[in-house]
């Protein structure tokens, strides 16, 4: 962590669809905060996915991953869009995202899937279900399938083709996120569950057995094991049987989305995605929300902005060293939809919509009253 007199970097990557709008509204937040905090921050700005496609042609370019590695901390709005599914994977919007990931070596992805007391009404599960629900989802970022080699598509003659991918992990790659898991779950219910397919898949296998040799590590820390199927339905099942689950690239991607729509809406859920810390405790850091980026509500004033605003709450307690001034922010978002702020993707029977801004108005109200 850097001294409080130290100007805090922090890169701000809109992107695109509701990206800029969000962002827009959460550096309210972040200004809010700067005086509170006594530090400067010292906010760029630059383009990424399909915005840096159209004026680039790359979805970050070489300047860009550059400042990333150079900022304390990113925080990344939204990429994507119809606009540009057409281009090949490498150049489509999501790889400027998978870039960074990969320079910063953001290995670990949380994803707390938290019900508010207010949008009980507004999960898929019955109430009974969701009320009180605090998941961490802890997700390998930076290996696995979405980066293995070889992959590829060849064609096998007579008209027959075939596309590949691998998945690898190296012992390292495994053990790092596994003990980050563990080391988080200290602080929460002391509950790990791992998820595999060790049934099935190699990598699996191996995932497991060196989860079980970390966590021989931390005896105050139950560890579990699931498949990750199982997880799936367990989620739907009884989702409250879990307090943090660690898993891979792949099936971290899958199971956070299901987690998320238990509490309603994506429009409410951040994610942190961290590096290694160095020996001063400083890491690489990018906060994002989990929505994607929701092109046909884009630039309507209407997009949910409470995902990006706690995406910058977590900026506050892993990469600012405030977790007072994180606990705040989170508790003026729950006051802000106690008192029955509601953007149109949360809003119940009978609610009074409100627009981005006024939702960001709600939350800096709140802030102002404590």
């Amino acid at each position: 962590m850097g001294a409080a007199s130290e100007p805090f970097r922090l890169l701000v990557l809109p992107g695109d669809g509701i990206g800029p709008e969000v962002i827009a509204e959460t550096l309210r937040v972040v200004r809010r905060f700067e005086g509170e905090l006594g530090r400067t921050v010292e906010v760029s700005e630059a383009l990424v996915g399909g915005a840096a496609i159209d004026a680039h042609g790359l979805p970050i370019t070489d300047e860009t991953a550059a400042l990333a590695l150079a900022a304390d901390a990113v925080l990344f709005g939204a990429v994507g869009g119809e606009a540009w599914d057409r281009q090949p994977i490498a150049l489509r919007p999501e790889a400027g995202l998978l870039r960074l990931r990969k320079d910063m070596d953001l290995f670990a992805n949380l994803r707390p899937a938290l019900c508010y007391p207010e949008l009980v009404a507004a999960s898929s599960l019955r109430p009974e279900f969701v009320e009180g629900l605090d998941i961490l989802i802890i997700r390998e970022l930076t290996a696995g399938v979405y980066f293995g080699e070889p992959r590829g598509v060849e064609d096998l003659g007579g008209g027959v083709s075939r596309a590949y991918d691998t998945q690898a992990y190296t012992s390292v790659e495994v053990e790092r996120v596994v003990r980050a898991a563990f080391d988080i779950a200290r602080g929460r219910g002391r509950r790990v569950c791992s998820v595999d397919k060790a049934n099935v898949m190699q990598t699996g296998a191996f995932w497991r057995a060196i989860a079980t040799r970390v966590g021989a590590d931390y005896p105050d820390v139950e560890l579990s094991h699931m498949y990750a199927d199982n997880c799936a339905m367990q989620l739907m099942r009884r989702p409250k049987q879990f307090d943090v689950v660690v898993t891979d690239n792949l099936f971290g991607d899958i199971l956070s989305d299901a987690a998320a729509m238990l509490t309603g809406s994506l429009g409410l859920l951040p994610s942190a995605s961290l590096g290694a810390a160095d020996s001063q405790g400083r890491r690489k850091a990018l906060y994002e929300p989990v929505h994607g980026s929701a092109p046909d509500i884009a630039g309507r004033g209407i997009a949910n902005p409470l995902a990006t605003i706690l995406s910058f709450g977590m900026c506050l307690r892993h990469s600012m060293d405030a977790p007072q001034a994180a606990d705040r922010l989170d508790a003026a978002v729950r006051r802000a939809l106690a008192a029955g702020a509601r953007t149109a993707d949360i809003a119940t029977p009978g609610a009074t919509v409100v627009s981005t801004t006024a939702m960001t108005d709600a939350v800096l109200r709140e802030l102002e009253a404590v």
